[in-house]
């Protein structure tokens, strides 16, 4: 089968299309027939080198390093032990293990059972593949941050992958969201359920808190500003953190890194909420598996509304 690998760190150039034997699935494992693997900030930073850089040793020194997070697909194949899948079913999954030398860009990969969710009848497996590592995510900030109804999260980024479902969950549990986003993304995310909005022009600390004085109850980080963020958050307020730890934290105010984790349990519900047509699913553009270096140029380019898809 094909799968897009990186043998040496580097820019776009570096992902290798080549062939593989078809992975076998283990005990209490799937092997899914890839329909569409989402392409995310992190798999510019895995190509790069840089999740090395961050967290010396999360990847080892090895011959190639798999490359993708997110897939739907439909499982052709189940390991010993699974008893919750069949052959022919159609799911989304995540792979959040770094550490491997496929990841979703190819034709086929290999997850836990666990990781893995049925696709609802009707939903369009290209849009859902959008869902796994961005919409965990913020589900999953949600629940470490645990705002109260009625409290007020700033979010920042709220116009990418990960901002815009963190718009669209907050709201969904009661809280007053305020968006930080590009100067023309207001109509974008006030329809995603932002009651305020902050253009990236503004200064934003002095803008969100001339919406609320004293400042927000917390904070989803989505574009990683740091401290112009954390500045926005009233005293002894929360601060979710996406990548690395985050800014040190000031005036008693709690700041939690989130590290995310496959469960296709949430996952599950995810999907209910996007077939139900409560969680918004954004597709730029879809490229084949071939042109992947190309789907990453165009991500690093910037401006991207909506997530980039590869089909094998």
């Amino acid at each position: 089968m094909r799968a897009v690998v990186v043998r040496h760190y580097g820019g776009p150039e570096a992902l290798e299309v080549i062939d593989v034997p078809v992975p076998e699935p283990g005990r209490s494992q799937v092997r899914i027939r890839v329909d569409a693997a989402a392409v995310n900030p992190v798999d510019i930073a895995t190509r790069a080198g840089l999740m090395n850089a961050a967290r010396p040793g999360v990847i080892r020194e090895r011959s190639q390093v798999g490359i993708g997070w997110d897939v739907a697909g439909v499982i052709d194949a189940t390991g010993p032990d699974v008893t919750g899948f069949a052959a022919g079913e159609r799911v989304i999954g995540l792979r959040d293990r770094l550490d491997l030398p496929l990841g979703t860009y190819a034709e086929q990969v290999v997850l836990d059972a666990a990781d893995v969710a049925r696709v609802p009848d009707g939903s369009d497996s290209m849009a859902l593949s959008t869902v796994p590592l961005n919409g965990l995510t913020a589900l999953q900030a949600l629940g470490i941050l645990a705002p109260l109804a009625g409290q007020t999260v700033l979010v920042t980024g709220a116009a990418g992958g990960l901002g815009a479902f963190s718009v669209e969950l907050a709201a969904m549990r009661g809280l007053r969201v305020i968006a930080a986003a590009g100067d023309d993304d207001e109509k974008l995310v006030r329809g995603l359920g932002a009651a305020e909005f902050v253009p990236r022009s503004a200064d934003l600390a002095a803008a969100v808190r001339d919406l609320v004085p004293g400042g927000v109850d917390a904070v989803f980080d989505a574009a990683v500003l740091g401290y112009p963020a954390l500045d926005a958050v009233r005293a002894r307020g929360a601060f979710a953190a996406f990548v690395g730890t985050g800014p040190v934290p000031v005036r008693g105010i709690r700041v939690v890194p989130v590290n995310i984790h496959a469960d296709g349990a949430a996952l599950a519900g995810l999907a209910g909420l996007a077939a139900a047509g409560k969680l918004t699913l954004r597709v730029a553009d879809t490229y084949p598996l071939a042109d992947a270096a190309r789907a990453h140029e165009r991500l690093q380019a910037g401006g991207v509304r909506g997530r980039l898809v590869l089909i094998p």
